[in-house]
């Protein structure tokens, strides 16, 4: 077998193995497959001959053009998917349904823990904790001895994870209505809503959820069940996390954290809705993902 031919179907057999490890890193479906575009090329011009371990070799040209991609994110801060809103045409042909598919099947908020971790300890993270890298083939990759990487990838968890304290019955009954209410407004389904709020609900929302020249009051079961209808094909990028310690729900359109919902529960039912997309009042939540 001659080396083109070696090389496309190692790649193409690797090809899924390659695109989870490239959206994990990226957080974004059309982004990771790009990398792979980008890798491919990368790939196809080098001189593999030398290479024994071809899996392993693809990875860190995967993983090399992602952290480029990283390091390029941070410097622009730029958020190139920022005013796509449920129902728009993209003009690249990412398909948000297959987007909001693929985040809901990882964990919309482990992208959102993940997203503000630096692009070294985003790495160190995925490869080992995610798909079993070792440290030292790691090292290399992001030019740090396999000693800092371990420590990298140390300080990564405690972020992911948090100092949140396992759940006690009243979080884990809290976890069980909020659940219930995205499941509710992702299927549309507005009887289900009204059940899981009480009739006196308050919603709140900042200014920049709408947006509006001043934060919304709704109050009424109706009202904000129906408001929760109107945003349900954001829902489909939303998933639950702790935030500041109580269940709560994020939303995160191609992995970037644009709003969250804080919710007050007593008796089974949603007393108070908090929305929160003010760019200061989300850095300053303590957002921990919940296992799926």
């Amino acid at each position: 077998m001659d080396r083109e031919q070696r090389l496309v179907e190692r790649f193409e057999a690797d090809r899924p193995h390659l695109r989870a490890v490239a959206y994990r890193l990226l957080g974004s479906l059309s982004e990771a497959d790009d990398a792979l575009q980008d890798a491919w090329v990368r790939a196809s011009r080098a001189d593999i001959a030398a290479v024994e371990n071809l899996s392993g070799w693809l990875t860190t040209v995967v993983t090399r053009v992602c952290l480029n991609l990283l390091r390029a994110r941070g410097a622009r801060r730029e958020e190139p998917l920022d005013t796509w809103e449920p129902g728009t045409e993209l003009p690249d042909g990412v398909d948000p349904e297959q987007e909001a598919l693929t985040a809901d099947a990882v964990g919309v908020a482990l992208l959102v823990v993940l997203d503000a971790l630096t692009p070294a300890e985003r790495v160190a993270f995925v490869l080992h904790d995610m798909f079993a890298v070792p440290f030292d083939d790691i090292a290399p990759m992001i030019e740090r001895s396999p000693a800092a990487t371990r420590q990298l990838a140390s300080r990564a968890r405690r972020r992911v994870r948090g100092a949140a304290p396992a759940p006690e019955a009243d979080l884990t009954r809290q976890r069980e209505v909020v659940a219930a209410f995205l499941a509710a407004t992702r299927a549309g389904h507005f009887a289900s809503l009204l059940s899981l709020l009480d009739p006196d609900v308050v919603l709140r929302a900042d200014a920049m959820v709408v947006p509006t020249p001043q934060p919304v009051t709704l109050r009424g079961a109706e009202i904000v069940a129906e408001s929760a209808l109107a945003a349900v094909g954001r829902a489909g990028f939303a998933g639950l996390a702790l935030l500041d310690g109580a269940v709560g729900v994020v939303m995160a359109p191609f992995g970037r954290l644009r709003l969250v919902l804080a919710f007050t529960v007593v008796a089974d039912r949603v007393t108070e809705i908090e929305v929160i997309a003010e760019p200061e009042r989300l850095r300053r939540i303590d957002l921990v993902a919940l296992d799926a």
